[in-house]
């Protein structure tokens, strides 16, 4: 059977689909525009500024440190003896107002040394009533024996008296001149044993007080070692008192922190004569403790008192002593809590305030320089000199000036020329002017 001719005609089918498939294709295509070539402008890119300002920047410089007591008093015991008599607040972490007796140390043996005192010196008042007495006596005794020498002088000249009589008389004179030259010695040294002897009544009244002690400022009692009926000995300590009306804190600042706060500033450094009263001022720190709770942090008020006395050899800091008086009244219950010992704080010190000074944001400043936009919309690198930085911000000397509009967005790749489309950061502008204020 011969297949070919009907498997000829088979693919002639084929071809009125295809030619009607290439017709509409042409069709279509015919009706559509050509393709317009389109010449694309420069690139703008959009970013982020804020404006260089020159303000009032107050210097500041922080640090962290211990509140502790102003003031530390050990009781230490004067006089030994047995305890008779304790305060019955006298207790670990009890407040006591100035002025309260504490503890009471056995007096008998110290009244005992007082009356003696007294007695020995009513015994000198008589011996020396007494001894001035028996000077009178003696005086009148060598003016008798002075005429009764004067006396047989006179007979011996007209020969009616032997030489003996002349030696006896002599001799009696000096007997009653040597009497009252020693009752007059013994006269003179009464003074000195009174003086002893009142010095001696004063230490045994002192040594009597000293078997009571009392608080010598309000204070919160601390490291107890003594009891009721326990016996303790001269120099033995026998608690702490810290005081509750001035706290203070050592915070360990950083020397170039404290550089910066008296950068600008002229003028002589108090004499050591002044330095107590003119420190404070000269420096015009204000610091400010900050403790954080958690949700909230907590703010004190505070004053400069003076540095400690060397640098930190490992951190290069130095110690600045500050001090707040009243912590106790200064507490707000569930947002104060009171300054007690022990407790580890933020110090934030403000200095003088610095007119004029030219501030950026810390983060604008990429390897010495910043980018600032143009009048022409086109980027521009700034290499800058930083005066110093103070948190998210950078003091400049010299680079950018006042006015200028300082790109704050990152850049990449950031090329020089490139067209800007700024956007003002708002938000960021008003953070700086926030922190140039300092902590207030």
């Amino acid at each position: 059977m011969n297949t070919a001719p009907f498997s000829r005609w088979r693919a002639l089918w084929v071809l009125p689909p295809v030619a009607l498939g290439i017709a509409a294709i042409v069709f279509m295509a015919s009706g559509k525009q050509p393709p317009t070539r389109i010449d694309r402008g420069e690139i703008s890119h959009a970013v982020r500024i804020v404006e260089v300002q020159a303000v009032d920047l107050v210097p500041q410089a922080e640090g962290y440190g211990e509140v502790q007591p102003a003031r530390i008093w050990a009781a230490v015991a004067q006089v030994a003896g047995r305890v008779i008599e304790t305060h019955p607040r006298l207790d670990n972490g009890e407040i006591v107002a100035a002025g309260t007796p504490l503890f009471r140390i056995d007096p008998v043996d110290y009244e005992l040394k007082v009356a003696q005192a007294r007695a020995e010196l009513a015994e000198l008042a008589v011996r020396e009533e007494n001894t001035r007495a028996s000077l009178a006596i003696d005086q009148r005794n060598l003016r008798l024996a002075q005429r009764e020498q004067d006396r047989i002088g006179e007979l011996s000249n007209k020969g009616t008296a032997s030489k003996s009589d002349v030696d006896n008389a002599e001799r009696t004179m000096l007997s009653a001149r040597t009497a009252v030259q020693n009752t007059e010695n013994t006269l003179s040294l009464l003074p000195t044993q009174q003086r002893l002897l009142e010095a001696k009544l004063a230490q045994a009244e002192r040594d009597l007080a000293n078997t009571m002690v009392s608080a010598p400022f309000n204070l919160r009692i601390a490291d107890l070692a003594v009891e009721k009926d326990q016996y303790v000995g001269i120099g033995q300590t026998l608690f702490r008192g810290d005081s509750v009306d001035r706290v203070e804190v050592v915070a360990q600042v950083a020397m170039s922190a404290l550089r910066n706060l008296f950068t600008g500033r002229n003028g002589p450094v108090p004499a050591i004569a002044e330095m107590d009263a003119k420190l404070p001022d000269f420096t015009g720190f204000r610091p400010l403790i900050r403790m954080d709770m958690g949700s909230q942090t907590a703010e004190w008020e505070a004053e400069f008192v003076r540095f400690s006395d060397q640098v930190d050899p490992h951190t290069r800091t130095i110690g600045v002593v500050i001090g707040v008086d009243g912590p106790l009244q200064k507490a707000i219950p569930g947002q104060r809590p009171p300054l007690s010992k022990g407790m580890f704080v933020q110090v934030v010190i403000n200095g003088h305030t610095q007119p004029d000074r030219i501030v950026v944001p810390r983060s604008a400043i990429r390897e010495g320089q910043v980018y600032v936009v143009g009048d022409d919309q086109r980027l521009q690198a700034r290499p800058v000199d930083v005066l110093f930085s103070q948190g998210p911000l950078s003091v400049i000397a010299a680079g950018v000036q006042a006015g200028e509009r300082l790109v704050v967005s990152d850049l990449v790749p950031a090329v020089p020329g490139m067209l800007l489309d700024a956007v003002p950061d708002e938000a960021m502008q008003a953070q700086m002017l926030t922190a140039a204020r300092g902590a207030q």
